[in-house]
C-alpha cells in the first residue's frame, strides 16, 4: 500500500502535476471532517448489531439492586471513543486532488474498500504535497478531539446526515450545507 502511494507521488512529482495548486485550508478541513465521519460511519456499521455491552455503575438503587443496562456496542460511548481515536489513521489512504472537469478540491482514497485502485484516478489531477498528506491526519485528529462529544451523541441518537450536523451546523468547519452535500 505504501509502495503504491510512493509510486503515485513519484509520478506526480516527475510530471509536475499539481505543483502550483494552492489549497484553501478551510476547504481542506471541511473535506477531512466529512471523510473522517464517513470512515467512522463505515467502522460503526461493521459492528455486529447483536453485540451488547453493559453500561452504568455498580451502585445500588434503593432496593439494593445494581443499576445498569445493556446497549449495542455500536452505541457504547467507550467503543465509539476508541473508534474515534483510531479513525484518523485512515487519512493515510487519501490524497489531495482536483477534479479535471471543474477544478474542485477533493480527497481521493487511493485504494477502494474492496482492495482495488480507485477508478476515479483518471478523473483527477493529484496535488503534490510537501508534507506527504500528514496534514490530513493532523486536521482529522484536531477535529475528532474537538468534536468527540458531539460525534458520539449523534451516533448514539442514530442521527441522519451526521457530517452535515457536525461539520456545518455545529462546528462551522464547512461554510454551507449545500457544499457538503455536493462534494459527497
Amino acid at each position: 500500500m505504501k509502495f503504491v502511494i510512493f509510486v503515485i507521488l513519484f509520478y506526480c512529482f516527475n510530471n509536475n502535476i499539481g505543483a502550483t495548486t494552492k489549497i484553501d485550508a478551510q476547504e481542506l478541513r471541511c473535506l477531512v471532517c466529512k471523510i473522517s465521519l464517513q470512515e467512522l460511519d463505515k467502522a460503526v456499521n461493521k459492528i455486529d448489531p447483536t453485540k451488547t455491552v453493559d453500561i452504568g455503575g455498580y451502585r445500588l438503587d434503593s432496593d439494593g439492586n445494581y443499576v445498569h443496562k445493556s446497549v449495542s456496542q455500536a452505541k457504547s460511548e467507550i467503543h465509539l471513543s476508541e473508534l474515534i481515536e483510531d479513525i484518523c489513521t485512515k487519512m493515510d489512504d487519501y490524497v489531495r486532488a482536483t477534479w479535471k472537469t471543474n477544478g474542485t478540491l477533493t480527497l481521493l482514497k487511493l485504494i477502494t474498500d474492496d482492495g482495488k485502485m480507485n477508478s476515479d484516478m483518471a478523473e483527477v489531477d493529484l496535488i503534490q504535497d510537501d508534507d506527504l498528506n500528514k496534514s490530513l491526519k493532523y486536521y482529522c485528529e484536531g477535529i475528532m478531539e474537538e468534536l468527540e462529544d458531539n460525534i458520539i451523541k449523534h451516533f448514539q441518537d442514530d442521527s441522519e446526515n451526521i457530517h452535515t450536523k457536525v461539520c456545518v451546523e455545529e462546528s462551522k468547519i464547512c461554510r454551507s450545507g449545500k457544499r457538503v452535500s455536493e462534494e459527497l
